[in-house]
């Protein structure tokens, strides 16, 4: 399965178990049919992270062969580490996300699935709303500073 290609916003709800049901369109582009296990962890901007486990195994072998006798390096990995924990859907479709990883991400009841990538985040709806929200005023300067230069060409959007 090619996980490279995720991409979509699902809103979701949390139950009073801690579970939520991933949604049918995400469960398609990740494998309908397959065993689905995760990894889920804290992430940036007060979000958390699922990560399809192959994915979560590739990025795990990267972080591994850092220096660490670095203490930057061991921050890092200690911080990315922190809180992360397999899970798999259940048969009705849910994982169970930890009270400690819900409780850091804010979120109560509705959340915000944002898949991009090979990832997807789990916002608390309201600071995924406040997020973009906070939208640059000029986009095209933004994506001229990330994008612009790569390569030395600019990319087609």
């Amino acid at each position: 399965m090619n996980f490279e290609q995720l991409l979509g916003e699902y809103e979701c709800k949390i139950d009073a178990k801690g579970r939520m049901r991933m949604p049918s369109g995400l469960i398609a582009q990740l494998g309908e049919g397959e065993a689905l296990s995760f990894v889920i962890n804290r992430g940036f901007e007060q979000c958390l992270m699922l990560y399809p486990e192959p994915v979560w195994e590739r990025i795990t072998n990267e972080i591994n062969q850092l220096n660490l006798y670095n203490k930057k390096n061991r921050n890092f990995v200690r911080y990315f580490y922190r809180g992360a924990q397999k899970v798999s859907m259940d048969s009705a479709d849910r994982i169970l996300v930890s009270k400690r990883l819900l409780e850091y991400a804010g979120i109560d009841k509705e959340v915000v699935l944002s898949a991009y990538n090979d990832r997807i985040e789990i916002w608390a709806a309201d600071q995924y709303e406040a997020l973009l929200d906070e939208e640059p005023e000029d986009f095209s300067d933004l994506a001229e500073d990330v994008l612009g230069k790569a390569n030395g060409k600019a990319p087609e959007l």
